[in-house]
């Protein structure tokens, strides 16, 4: 799938930074502040326009039904993201930019650490990125995400409501999220998955993105996003970032350098940095060679895996609960990838848990499509599928490809 728009792609700044230093109080509904204070947004987004945005986020990030329940308006997400819309491609029409629907974390956690099924997820994104497409949004942009359930249940449920996907996570020093998840892992599912566009956003500002972006470009079937803070935020005052326009833009170079054709800011980025930032694009962007696809590239949340042709599948392993154990233990054969036997749904549920446990490569062996398709949807990561066994592969495929799986 070809990227559907011209790139390079400068992206807006902070949102919710410039509303605080707006006069926006702390502890309201951002998404009702704005619908109250209509003008604020228009100047701002207007602003970052003039200072050469080609796309703006309209202010939905918290615009779905969990985070809207903490205030009470849980049954208004359809009616508050058409009027959050509205505002952005007010904003954006004279200038024929993008308006992207920006969507947070659904802020609930999916069995086994939650009370939520992952089709319960799937439905909290599905019902706000429907209303964003209704609403008239170019792109859906999963931001500030933090686990590879979350971008996987708004990947899938913008591929159902037929709109591109852009998805960035955000790290801290050490190179993960606070749920432990890997930037690679989390391309390499993605872009199988039908995404769009990839990246990292907020974070603790440019520095740490440089190594990932250089890491992962290799690897990118898609463009890479790259929108950071601006800078690490002030111990005195947390609303300060240190990074001024010009330090910010010069930052800027370093992960354009680093593979980034979308590029942007996050909090504490004023419209200024994005006009500096625009200028640090111009004189310095270049196109990038498409990359050989890992035709063989599997992933758990914090480990991606690179094979060739020749993989070397360990004895079949059964899903008991011993399953996590026997995975470690493979570790000491003579083998490069771990075959699962997946017999039923419990024994997708087993694999899913314990899939943390493995340092190689999983491969699944089963031979009912029911089984195949809930193994597939739930497991987060990037599976490969043993074609050895009861299926036809004409009836493999098609599940296999909607979930961004490997048939071997």
């Amino acid at each position: 799938m070809s990227f559907p728009f011209h790139l390079p792609l400068i992206l807006d700044g902070a949102t919710g930074t410039n509303l605080i230093a707006a006069g926006m109080p702390s502890g309201v509904c951002v998404e009702q502040w704005i619908l109250e204070h209509p003008e604020k947004l228009l100047a701002l987004q207007r602003a970052f326009l003039e200072a050469g945005s080609n796309a703006v986020m309209a202010p939905t990030f918290g615009a779905n039904r969990e985070k809207l329940a903490a205030y009470g308006l849980q049954d208004q997400v359809e009616e508050i993201n058409l009027k959050l819309v509205a505002l952005s491609k007010e904003a954006a029409g004279p200038f024929h930019a993008l308006v992207g629907g920006d969507v947070s974390p659904a802020g609930v956690m999916i069995e086994p650490y939650g009370d939520l099924t992952f089709d319960e997820l799937y439905d909290i994104y599905l019902e706000q990125i429907c209303a964003l497409k209704k609403a008239g949004v170019d792109f859906i942009a999963l931001e500030t995400q933090m686990s590879l359930a979350d971008l996987r249940a708004g990947v899938l449920a913008a591929k159902e409501a037929g709109l591109p996907v852009f998805a960035t996570i955000t790290v801290e020093g050490n190179g993960r999220t606070i749920m432990g998840t890997k930037f690679l892992p989390v391309l390499i599912t993605l872009q199988a998955l039908g995404a769009a566009a990839v990246g990292l956003n907020c974070s603790t500002g440019p520095e740490v993105m440089e190594e990932l972006l250089e890491g992962a470009v290799s690897h990118a079937q898609v463009p890479l996003i790259a929108k950071p803070n601006a800078g690490k935020p002030s111990q005195e005052d947390p609303a300060v970032y240190p990074l001024s326009p010009a330090e910010f833009a010069e930052k800027m170079e370093s992960l354009l350098a680093a593979g980034a054709q979308i590029v942007g800011g996050c909090c504490g980025s004023t419209p200024e940095h994005i006009r500096a930032l625009a200028q640090t694009v111009e004189n310095t962007y270049r196109e990038l060679a498409p990359q050989e696809p890992d035709h063989f590239a599997a992933a758990i949340e914090s480990e991606s895996f690179f094979l060739g042709d020749d993989i070397s599948l360990s004895e079949p392993l059964e899903c008991s609960y011993d399953l996590g154990d026997d995975l470690i233990d493979i570790e000491d054969e003579q083998v490069n990838a771990a075959l699962v036997e997946v017999s039923s749904i419990d024994d997708a549920k087993l694999l899913i848990e314990n899939a943390s446990m493995t340092r190689l490569p999983i491969v699944v062996r089963i031979h009912n499509l029911d089984v195949l398709e809930y193994t597939l949807r739930n497991f987060q990561g990037r599976l490969i599928v043993d074609s050895a066994c009861d299926l036809e592969e004409e009836e493999m495929r098609p599940i296999v490809d909607y979930y961004g799986a490997i048939l071997y």
